[in-house]
């Protein structure tokens, strides 16, 4: 059922995101003039096809994976002498760098509005207090506490763990970072400096947070248990919800953290559990069942246990007025912007793994994900893949329109068009490169699937 409901996440998702790109391109070039002869969601065979008033064929596609729109141009048209001046290739140049640029500049104005909607109607989220530092690891050393907020990364705030989480991503490859904190013995922030020097992170290990040694703050963990998944290893080995756990292995008393690590640590392994039921002990012997992450064995029981609550200090609702959410949903934007070339600049440096790189198995998982957490998760997850396919489609490969931008400044510059075959050359080269990225994002997908 998650996987129709990922599909389907995954689809709207795109097909959003490709029709607001496309829009950019049709619009623009129905400004500067240019005849529109298809405007295409989607590849292949048409499910739904009308055309308006101007001849313009709006066409929804069998194969939701992209889609494209379709101008009147003489290099692939036979073109009337009386419509060759609404024809792409006859406007100025300056006029199809508009066109062009259109379509990833509209997916990053996209992002701002889908940000704006965003906290305009609030996301429910809870400050980055820490709850401890990993002893042994780049943050052990930099004075960090258990209770400091974090208020801060490289100068960049930081209001919620995932805004933390972007800013950890970006310092990937630094020598140090800088992370102011408040403490409650403290009005004023304090500055930490954490040494990245012998630092490196593997994206198939952990997240950045824990990979640094920080501990976010969670409420403290009964050792009742009030879930039992349906058919796991638990209900299996006896346990029912409404049991309490007095110890766990030999000797061993509850502590949930250690145990669901040393859980997902064995997988396939049998254990003893001291449990209260009714208030009565008895012991129980289970076997740990096994799950796939990222091609590596994890082990699991499929039980939950009761949680605390939040304080209140530490719950608020990200949320602003009108004009306040557009300011801040523009600054994300940018930030957003930054961190992709960023991530880009490390990828090609090797500070960032290949392995990081994500395909639509993994987009689809995101959108599913966010979806079933209600409409202003998924309008962030939209406004990030949206700001992505800008910044991708921005990228100087022939065959994206960042490719065709450059040939198009190079005529701007030299008052001539960059020669036919120059130009059949460069897209075969970015069509294998795309091709290669593709390659191993989808099988990077595969690998953690």
């Amino acid at each position: 059922m998650s996987i129709i409901w990922n599909l389907i996440s995954f689809i709207i998702a795109i097909s959003v995101l490709v029709t607001i790109h496309e829009y950019g391109h049709y619009k623009v070039a129905r400004w500067c003039g240019v005849k529109v002869l298809r405007f295409s969601v989607g590849f292949g065979k048409p499910l739904w096809r009308w055309t308006n008033k101007d001849g313009v064929e709006f066409v929804i596609a069998a194969l939701p994976f992209g889609g494209y729109v379709r101008m009147l141009d003489e290099r692939v048209d036979s073109v009337k002498a009386e419509e060759a001046h609404l024809a792409f290739n006859r406007r100025p140049v300056l006029q199809r760098i508009a066109v062009v640029a259109a379509g990833p500049l509209a997916n990053l104005l996209f992002a701002i509005v889908a940000l704006w909607g965003m906290y305009m109607i609030g996301v429910p989220e809870v400050k980055p207090v820490l709850g401890g530092i990993t002893q042994s690891s780049p943050a052990s050393a930099s004075g960090l506490q258990s209770g400091d907020q974090i208020v801060s990364v490289n100068g960049h705030k930081t209001l919620t763990w995932q805004q933390v989480n972007l800013e950890l991503m970006d310092a990937i490859g630094d020598k140090d970072m800088q992370i102011s904190i408040l403490r409650p013995s403290n009005s004023q922030p304090i500055k930490h400096t954490l040494n990245l020097k012998d630092w490196h992170f593997d994206v198939e290990k952990g997240n950045l947070i824990s990979a640094l040694g920080l501990k976010p703050y969670r409420p403290e963990v009964s050792n009742k248990i009030v879930q039992v998944a349906e058919g796991s290893p638990a209900e299996k080995g006896g346990l029912k919800v409404g049991d309490r756990i007095l110890a766990f292995g030999e000797g061993k008393r509850f502590d949930w953290e250690k145990i669901s690590k040393w859980i997902a640590e064995h997988p396939e392994q049998n254990v003893k559990l001291l449990i209260e039921r009714d208030g009565s002990e008895l012991e129980l012997s289970l076997q740990t069942g096994v799950r796939k992450r990222n091609a590596e064995s994890i082990g699991y029981l499929g039980v939950a246990p009761e949680v605390g609550q939040w304080p209140d200090e530490y719950r608020f609702n990200h949320s602003f007025s009108v004009i306040d959410s557009l300011h801040e949903a523009t600054l994300n934007t940018w930030r957003l912007i930054t961190l992709s070339f960023s991530m880009i600049e490390k990828l090609v440096t090797g500070d960032v793994s290949y392995k990081s790189l994500s395909g639509p198995i993994s987009i689809a998982q995101g959108a599913g994900q966010s979806a079933g957490l209600g409409v202003v998760y998924f309008l962030s997850f939209l406004a990030l893949i949206s700001v992505n396919l800008g910044i991708i489609n921005l990228l100087p490969l022939p065959v994206l329109d960042g490719g065709h931008l450059v040939y198009y400044f190079i005529e701007f510059v030299t008052g001539k068009p960059v020669p036919e075959k120059i130009q059949e050359i460069g897209f075969r080269i970015g069509a294998a490169l795309i091709f290669c990225l593709m390659s191993v994002a989808i099988l990077n997908d595969l690998s953690r699937w």
